[in-house]
């Protein structure tokens, strides 16, 4: 079944367009992507939104973590994504360091992503006091800005593991609240990452901001998955993702019948070769002869 568009196939899908999504009770489709043909492929098919991740630094640049990736990584990606987009809005992480120092270091780099690299929107990790402050700044400024709670891998080394969050009493109350301090900063959504599904559903009620879940249940706004997942191209499918298809096998199946092609010389065929006549070979042979026995005479000079 085909995905529907928030709108008509030609209008762009915005940031405020998010709430009336929201609003009318229907579920936000987002997709990650980090390339040209990736985001063209799954804006065609209808998503609502693409996050350019900094989950790149696992899918696409074979790091551990999202924490090695810089600012130039995300603004490459986040330029060719954007190339390709001409309906879903496009979301641009923020990456590890990249708004953390200080409100001015974060309004250049959300200002890059968005001018130079082709951002409608970025996100940002994080819903304590400078997380909040950061967003409001941002916001302020120009930049519409989806919040992040619940695991937030930039700060994976502080949580300890890619584990549940907000499991007890106490850390829920932090996260309901952090939701509700994003929303005041202006944050037109925010991301539940890996949280019970009782309290994202909670917070999906307390806000009138969307919430987009990933491994946090059905009961959010909508849904975000990792484009490698989704496809079956990653070698680690975590709990919370669902493969809809094997393209792993099919591309390793694809190379071998290639290779096995090559070496048994079935591979260029009559399709992808091109001739000319023996004459015009020849003509070849005799100029390359003519030029290489006037360069020994001049070696010879």
């Amino acid at each position: 079944m085909s995905v529907q568009p928030a709108a008509s196939a030609s209008a762009r899908v915005t940031a405020a367009a998010f709430a009336s999504l929201k609003g009318a009770g229907r579920p936000i489709v987002v997709i990650t992507a980090y390339d040209y043909h990736g985001a063209r492929l799954v804006d065609e098919a209808g998503v609502d939104a693409i996050l350019v991740g900094d989950s790149l630094g696992m899918t696409v640049l074979g790091h551990a973590s999202t924490l090695p990736v810089t600012m130039e990584d995300m603004a490459r990606h986040t330029a060719a994504v954007s190339r390709a987009a001409t309906h879903a809005l496009v979301i641009a992480d923020m990456p590890f360091m990249s708004y953390q120092p200080s409100l001015e270091l974060a309004l250049l780099n959300a200002g890059r992503l968005l001018a130079e690299a082709g951002a409608q929107a970025v996100k940002i990790e994080g819903g304590g006091p400078d997380a909040v402050m950061t967003v409001e700044a941002l916001v302020e400024a120009g930049v519409p800005v989806m919040g992040h709670v619940g695991l937030t891998p930039q700060s994976i080394n502080v949580l300890g593991g890619y584990s549940t969050q907000a499991k007890n009493a106490a850390a829920a109350a932090t996260l309901l609240e952090q939701c509700l301090e994003l929303q005041e900063a202006g944050a037109f959504g925010i991301v539940l990452e890996c949280i019970p599904v009782e309290l994202a559903a909670r917070a999906t009620e307390l806000v009138t901001i969307p919430t987009i879940g990933i491994g946090a249940g059905v009961g959010c706004d909508g849904q975000v998955q990792v484009f490698h997942d989704l496809l079956g191209i990653g070698e680690f499918v975590p709990r919370h993702a669902k493969r809809y298809a094997d393209l792993g096998q099919t591309i390793r199946a694809a190379v071998s019948a290639y290779s096995d092609d090559v070496r048994d010389r079935r591979f260029p065929g009559e399709e992808q070769s091109t001739h000319f006549d023996a004459a015009t070979l020849e003509q070849a042979e005799q100029i390359l002869a003519e030029r290489r026995e006037f360069m020994a005479e001049e070696d010879a000079e």
